[in-house]
């Protein structure tokens, strides 16, 4: 017997067939594009999602018998809304949340109801979140936007696909800034500043719920039986926090991917306007986090800007010494987030000389992550969120070694790596939950999290980084004084 996970990240989806034993038998990766454009555009087409979740589970499907398949669940990254027409159609592209083009909804919305949506979001209006963003698109595409008669999330929308179903979960509710935290419902007020009532917005459910079984028509693009049953998922951060290991209070999660994430596993959320909250998948448990904008994007914009391979970076980085002799890296390409909540900040290097060279680039975007996640740990340990010392390091960027030891460096955390860690592995172990393969989450988690190695800090390089950003928050100062400069 088998379940399914299937995940939609920052440019492509991931299925992955996980058996009863907690072992992951197949996995699928399908690209999709992002539509950049003017003034910070970055959408997506719904209708991307979908294929490639069809191509990802026929690929994993293969040599697979359908009917042993017993249970799908979908996640996504938060904030991404769906505006559907009455026939349940996207009337438009949807606002990815690296789109920065509602800066001004974002800003009208800090200004007059900055205190209420605090009180009921725990979040600052940001351009990350669906409420502005939902604005934007309203303000500057009416006419799309009166065709909208339901708003639905990403996950959600591709789920709705396969059941035909309209309900999301309160973690990806929570992530829109139309919902109100404490009493786990769509708030009114928050609604109307887009036009929008409860009507419009889906049932809210629990992530484990039960949405239907695949319908025909998905069951003909996937070649999944009409018998498996569907359940309602739940955000990409919340499924990878659960694969890589953060079940209990003080686990800790740290993400090198597209965006930068610490989350640490609370049994309380941290009321601060720099500080993202999210429920946990456990009820009565959270995960408190901080996040930096431009993680792997800041690698990925020096490899499309100059050149060459990430395992060439990562080759070319470790010849370079600690510092990178004096270049460095401010990585706010598009923003910043903690501490800063400012999506007009913007990055530089300095200290650049003639005598560096393109690997001391590499060094210094990679050292400039790592200062950045610092300054979110040291910002999270400020408000009383305390991490132990250790964290799971999970994304993309974790599969450098030496990219893992200048963060395990400069924030002097042991690393823990896992076999499977990503969002589709955590869909999948959810799945396995809801078909029987485990207990709860404490056991799928005990089943599934096999350690495959640890990066332990050097003190030596601990103790050099520590004096060196003390020099990058002084850049950061200036570089947040400049940017309010005409």
């Amino acid at each position: 017997m088998y379940v399914l996970g299937v995940d939609f990240g920052g440019g492509a989806s991931k299925a992955t067939l996980l058996n009863e034993k907690g072992e992951a038998v197949a996995t699928a990766v399908s690209e999709y594009p992002t539509y950049y454009g003017a003034g910070g555009k970055a959408e997506q087409n719904p209708e991307d999602w979908y294929k490639a979740a069809c191509r990802n589970i026929r690929a994993v499907l293969s040599g697979v018998n359908a009917e042993e398949v017993k249970c799908l669940c979908f996640d996504a990254a938060t904030h991404t809304a769906v505006l559907l027409n009455e026939n349940g159609e996207p009337v438009c592209n949807s606002v990815y949340w690296t789109d920065t083009r509602c800066v001004k909804e974002a800003e009208y919305l800090e200004t007059r109801y900055g205190d209420e949506i605090f009180k009921k979001c725990k979040h600052k209006a940001d351009t990350i979140w669906s409420l502005p963003e939902l604005m934007y698109v309203k303000n500057n595409f009416p006419q799309a936007y009166a065709k909208a008669k339901r708003v639905t999330f990403a996950k959600d929308y591709v789920r709705g696909r396969f059941t035909g179903d309209f309900i999301t979960d309160y973690i990806e509710a929570q992530g829109s800034m139309l919902f109100d935290f404490d009493k786990r419902q769509w708030d009114e007020t928050l609604l109307s500043l887009a036009g929008l009532t409860r009507e419009n917005m889906p049932e809210i459910v629990s992530p484990l719920t039960r949405a239907g079984h695949v319908c025909e028509n998905a069951a003909r693009d996937t070649g999944l039986s009409v018998r498996t049953e569907v359940i309602c998922g739940s955000t990409d951060t919340a499924m990878e926090v659960f694969a890589a290991g953060g079940v209990n209070k003080k686990d800790t999660t740290l993400k090198l991917a597209t965006a930068g994430r610490i989350c640490v596993v609370s049994d309380t959320y941290a009321p601060d306007k720099n500080v993202i909250n999210y429920s946990h998948l456990k009820e009565g448990l959270y995960y408190p986090g901080s996040a930096t904008k431009s993680c792997a994007a800041s690698l990925r914009w020096l490899r499309d800007t100059f050149g060459g391979t990430f395992e060439e970076f990562s080759a070319a980085a470790e010849k370079v010494p600690v510092g990178a002799d004096g270049l460095l890296f401010h990585p706010y390409l598009t923003g910043e987030l903690t501490p800063y909540g400012n999506p007009a900040l913007r990055g530089g290097f300095t200290g650049l000389s003639a005598a560096h060279t393109k690997a001391h680039f590499v060094r210094a975007v990679m050292e400039g992550v790592a200062f950045s996640l610092l300054d979110c740990i040291t910002y999270l340990n400020g408000k009383g969120v305390k991490t132990g010392q250790t964290a799971y390091v999970i994304g993309g960027g974790a599969k450098s070694a030496v990219w893992r030891q200048i963060v395990a460096d400069a924030l002097d955390l042991t690393l823990i790596q896992t076999e499977n860690n990503d969002s589709s592995f955590g869909s999948a172990m959810c799945a396995g939950i809801y078909a029987g393969f485990f207990k709860n989450f404490d056991e799928a988690s005990a089943v599934c999290k096999k350690e495959t190695g640890r990066t332990i800090p050097i003190a030596e390089n601990t103790e050099k980084y520590a004096k060196l950003f003390v020099k990058y928050k002084k850049v950061s100062a200036f570089l947040t004084e400049l940017c309010h400069e005409s």
